[in-house]
């Protein structure tokens, strides 16, 4: 149902970015990229939502843990896919990897601490009870990167839905 536009298809508003992703990727540009240029505003807004993330104080396995934890919730396939090729070429240890993509505990204490404060944030609404978020912050992370979490689960789940919604 929706158009996997192309570099000539796209609605121009969108070409900037679609371009700058093809740069980036080889010249290719990724199916979830062709479809999201369906809202030039939306592709922008993941593509500028993730850089910032990517900016965040947050390191890259956290990042990433925040990244799979949205990912695996709302079942969006071609983003756990995307994100385990990510965790691999960051040398993640495969048993990470696979307790992300089972939802699982995660066999590194302070990653499975970003985990739970996840399914916190999720399961509060943003409300998350203080002894929850002292659990989090007990594994040195601080109140920005409790809010950087919140900016990662916002910025995934824009692009999962999306994703979705367009079956990428």
């Amino acid at each position: 149902m929706f158009t996997d536009h192309t570099l000539d298809t796209a609605p121009p508003a969108a070409r900037p970015a679609m371009a700058a992703v093809a740069q980036r990727m080889g010249g290719r540009v990724p199916p979830a990229v062709a479809r999201m240029a369906n809202s030039p505003e939306l592709l922008d807004g993941f593509l500028t939502l993730t850089a910032a993330f990517d900016r965040t104080t947050l390191d890259p396995l956290a990042r990433e843990v925040v990244v799979m934890a949205v990912a695996v919730r709302h079942d969006c396939h071609v983003c756990v896919e995307l994100h385990t090729r990510k965790l691999r070429a960051l040398k993640a240890a495969p048993e990470l990897i696979d307790a992300l993509n089972a939802d699982a505990p995660l066999p590194d204490d302070r990653l499975e601490a970003v985990r739970r404060f996840v399914a916190a944030v999720y399961a509060s609404a943003g409300a998350v009870p203080a002894d929850e978020l002292a659990d989090f912050l007990s594994y040195g992370f601080t109140e920005r990167n409790a809010l950087e979490v919140v900016m990662g689960i916002g910025t995934y789940t824009l692009s999962t839905f999306a994703n979705r919604l367009t079956g990428v």
